[in-house]
């Protein structure tokens, strides 16, 4: 298999910093865990706005059954983000809740692919909807768990650069399918991408992963004689940078969901036959972007802090839903497009470094994911249906520029209310003196 886009930049990080002594003593390998990321990149992106594309233009529903369908789903799966989040903290066996929810994933695609009445196709965008709330967070704690603290920031950056790359793949192979065959086909590739992710993640050694810092709770081993118990519910509201967060999270997904649909609609009734080519160039153009983009956070995030970064990626968000309906421009398109790659790359490669830094020592982690998730989700579920809505009644252009207000208001609230949240900065041996001696962070 020939190199992924974007991969020789990769793997000049891989030297940054490696896997904990535990993770190396188990036969780990980084490459399992850059495999997953491409692998589970391709079987999420194999759906996603393609499934509003295709009910449009090819099963030829209106903006509002789509929208409907997109907001119902969403709505029950985001119910499910923070109980998955805690059950992932819970679970021991985190690599088998990923293949399970891999199965079902393939399974409901199959039902998209088959099916043409409305509640299949809601049923099974239902069950897609609620085992994807599985796959980030429960990623993100494999890498707590084999990952040391101090090497957090360039890893999860790797994990970010790796799944930009597969959705550069899967976009391309996605359009090359569609032209070929039919969007239809395009569905058809899930239940392939989903059997290589589930042989990845079982690569991973089961020994290799440091269960209680895979929840945010210290080394495992530390803990062997006895230490601090997981913090209750309530830390998730008495941890106020998270609640800020959490609510900045649910404005840019408001935001930002419906642009690349829209986008993608308003290509594909202009260009019916280069549909799924045109779309997959505008998600090509984002994801070619979002590779170096999540590199870069990775390896500036620990020393410019997280906020500075996070302000400009929240800024290029309203600045690119006004520039949409300057033209309506296939190349104008995909060009602004290209803007995503900067916003939706931050936000993607330092949320999980964010929520790991306010919940370390509370054993909260995944579920603080989750409920971040959550946030995200009734953003991207709500705006599914208010911007199917305002194109039936008023138009595209109207569309955009609502868009582009919540942005503006996500990006004020997040310059005024949230702090930073990095360590101080210290040298390398106070830093790890302070991992291994700090106590954990209790809330009350």
């Amino acid at each position: 298999m020939s190199p992924a886009p974007g991969a020789e930049a990769i793997e000049g990080e891989a030297a940054a910093g490696g896997p904990s002594e535990r993770a190396i003593g188990a036969g780990f390998r980084p490459g399992s865990l850059d495999a997953l990321n491409f692998l589970l990149a391709d079987v999420r992106g194999a759906l996603g706005p393609y499934l509003n594309v295709f009910l449009v233009t090819q099963r030829h529903w209106s903006q509002t059954e789509t929208g409907l369908v997109t907001t119902v789903a969403g709505l029950l799966g985001l119910i499910a983000q923070a109980p998955i989040g805690a059950a992932i903290d819970a679970a021991r066996q985190k690599r088998g809740l990923i293949v399970l929810a891999l199965a079902v994933l393939a399974i409901g695609a199959g039902v998209v692919f088959a099916a043409s009445s409305f509640w299949a196709v809601l049923a099974a965008n239902t069950a897609i909807a609620v085992v994807g709330d599985v796959f980030g967070p429960a990623v993100a704690a494999l890498t707590l768990g084999l990952y040391a603290p101090r090497r957090l920031a360039r890893r999860l950056g790797r994990n970010s650069a790796f799944d930009h790359a597969g959705n550069v793949a899967i976009a391309a192979a996605a359009g090359a399918v569609g032209y070929l065959f039919s969007q239809r086909a395009v569905f058809l590739m899930v239940p392939l991408f989903a059997a290589l992710a589930a042989a990845a993640v079982l690569s991973i050694p089961q020994g290799a992963i440091d269960q209680d810092r895979a929840r945010g709770l210290g080394d495992g081993e530390k803990r062997a004689d006895g230490g601090p118990e997981p913090s209750g519910y309530r830390v998730l509201l008495r941890c106020r940078p998270l609640v800020i967060y959490g609510l900045c999270a649910m404005l840019f997904h408001f935001a930002n969901a419906p642009l690349l649909p829209l986008v993608g609609q308003k290509l594909a009734l202009s260009h019916p036959n280069w549909a799924t080519a045109m779309m997959s160039s505008c998600i090509i153009a984002a994801q070619l972007i979002m590779l170096p983009v999540a590199l870069a956070v990775g390896r500036s995030a620990d020393r410019v802090g997280r906020k500075p970064i996070l302000l400009l990626g929240f800024a290029v968000l309203p600045i690119r839903a006004v520039l949409y309906p300057l033209s309506d421009n296939a190349a104008w398109l995909i060009a602004v497009q290209v803007l995503d790659g900067v916003g939706a790359g931050v936000f993607g490669a330092i949320t999980p470094l964010v929520i790991a830094d306010l919940m370390r020592g509370t054993g909260r982690y995944n579920l603080a994911q989750g409920a971040v998730a959550m946030a995200q989700g009734i953003g991207a579920s709500l705006s599914g249906l208010v911007a199917g809505a305002v194109v039936d009644r008023v138009g595209y252009t109207a569309a955009f520029l609502e868009a582009a207000a919540v942005a503006a208001i996500a990006c004020g609230v997040l310059f005024l209310l949230m702090p930073e949240t990095a360590p101080r900065k210290e040298g390398p041996l106070a830093r790890d003196k302070a991992e291994s001696s700090q106590p954990p962070m209790r809330l009350p």
